[in-house]
């Protein structure tokens, strides 16, 4: 192991002006105007991938291709074949392995998962800098997709590098897939896994794409919140009406939607429609001891949110609330009138927009049902009541006590030089969903993100020390997953 960490430390300044390169494509999966910039990083990181000893390959799909690379066949190394072949991007032709055939070296299979697509950087008045041009400060760099994804999985190909350009064997064999549409929903992802569901087939699934709490506090989130969204329109008069006039006789929907909302929920944080905490587990002692030692204290949140004061379910601290029980939260509001001045009308229609965060062993579908008996229920008779279903997810858990997620909390102490902790987050991941479902692998959740990197914002940010701890990580990983 000593030759890999120090090909690492001896190739800083390398390593980072290749992640500028990689920064510089601007890839906005989201912006048609953008999709050659995304085609062309896409090819760029499959011929990085390959000129660092990867077999690599550009696979198309319906939208953004998918960069699909993989270690060599580990036995050329354990032969003690030079690494200059290994570098060449392929194996020795007596053990080159057919197309899309698996590899068959008896060592365990992990996938490490990524994405080179990133967020519009609108609006880019707030930048302090070109989002697309990597500016340094300190140990910091700012740029779109800096943290969000691809420091973040460009940590992991180094770290494949080093084992590869030292010539020490890889206790594992090692699948990249790192797509290019994970902003915009990954689209094309599931049919992609479910095409090549014998190569892919995995132990687990490695992915950097969430967060820590600090430098001094690594993480493996064991666990993420599920989602189901819709939206609910009630309708009144058919045409807005004169509020002097008619005023009194009617029913307001602004008022009928208001009343019919704030009546899902008491005055102690809990969710009262019928049948909503179904299948909701109850924090286990371990857990909760483990929520108990993330750093941010309820005075800091009150302070990093600009709340005046925090407000949850009761009975749970407002790290269990924010990650570990479930929500309901109106997310928009419309009705009536919103112009300069005043009008004075009975709006003819109230809307709002609303998502439910769910929990391990919630049914997203079983949860829609509830809450649609609910609204009709409720519903006064007066207005009509017409819902639109959106969206839905399950939540994510990976047992906290399991081997792999022992060994990934290994790999993060001798990284970082601090004890981790266990964390749930309250975000979902739909896709490690597809891959629990489709491969049958549950998925290391190992972010090295920080919360103030502004993912999703202005200003993008990525730590230097975080990129450089998850080299290390990603390092040392492969050999306490294979123990």
């Amino acid at each position: 192991m000593q030759p890999v960490l120090d090909y690492l430390k001896q190739n800083q300044a390398r390593f980072l002006a290749e992640f500028c390169d990689y920064l510089r494509f601007p890839s906005v999966s989201a912006q048609p105007q953008h999709k050659e910039d995304v085609a062309a990083c896409a090819n760029w990181l499959v011929a990085h991938c390959r000129q660092i000893g990867l077999e690599a390959k550009l696979c198309e799909t319906a939208g953004h291709p998918i960069v699909v690379a993989k270690t060599p066949a580990s036995a050329a190394l354990r032969r003690g074949e030079p690494a200059s072949v290994i570098a060449r991007g392929g194996e020795p032709a007596s053990t080159k392995r057919p197309a899309g055939q698996p590899a068959k070296s008896g060592q365990p299979h992990f996938m490490v998962y990524g994405h080179y697509d990133v967020q519009p950087p609108e609006p880019l008045e707030l930048w302090q800098s070109p989002p697309f041009e990597p500016r340094i400060t300190g140990r910091t760099l700012y740029a779109r997709g800096s943290t969000d994804n691809k420091g973040q999985n460009f940590a992991h190909l180094k770290a494949v590098e080093a084992y590869l350009k030292t010539g020490t064997p890889l206790p594992c064999d090692l699948t990249f897939v790192i797509e290019g549409e994970e902003e915009v929903g990954s689209q094309s992802l599931g049919d992609f896994l479910k095409q090549n569901r014998r190569e892919l087939q995995c132990e687990a699934v490695v992915i950097s794409d969430t967060g820590i709490p600090s430098l001094k506090h690594p993480a493996l989130t064991y666990s993420l919140r599920g989602i189901m969204a819709l939206e609910i329109t009630l309708h009144g008069p058919a045409r807005d009406l004169h509020s002097g006039i008619f005023g009194g006789a009617v029913e307001n929907p602004a008022m009928a939607l208001a009343r019919l909302l704030a009546g899902v929920r008491n005055e102690k944080g809990h969710i009262i429609i019928a049948g909503f905490y179904d299948g909701v587990a109850p924090l286990s002692k371990f857990e909760r001891q483990q929520a108990a030692r993330y750093p941010l204290s309820d005075a800091q949140l009150k302070k990093l949110l600009g709340a005046p004061k925090l407000f949850g379910e009761h009975g749970f601290t407002a790290t269990e609330q924010r990650t570990a029980r479930p929500t309901f939260e109106i997310n928009g509001l419309t009705s009536g009138y919103q112009g300069e001045g005043s009008k004075t009308i009975v709006p003819a229609w109230a809307r709002a927009k609303v998502t439910c965060r769910l929990v391990p062993n919630q049914d997203p579908a079983h949860l829609r049902k509830c809450v649609l008996a609910h609204l009709k229920k409720f519903c006064p008779p007066t207005v009509r009541l017409e819902i639109s279903v959106g969206h839905g997810a399950e939540a994510y858990h990976v047992s906290p006590t399991g081997p792999l997620v022992q060994a990934s909390l290994r790999a993060l102490k001798q990284a970082f030089g601090a004890e981790p902790i266990l964390m749930r987050e309250g975000g979902s991941i739909p896709i490690v969903n597809e891959f629990k479902k489709i491969l049958g692998a549950d998925s290391l959740l190992l972010g090295l993100g920080l919360p103030d990197d502004n993912a999703h914002s202005p200003n993008e940010k990525f730590h230097l020390d975080c990129f450089e701890k998850g080299q290390r990580m990603s390092a040392l990983l492969w050999q306490e997953l294979a123990r």
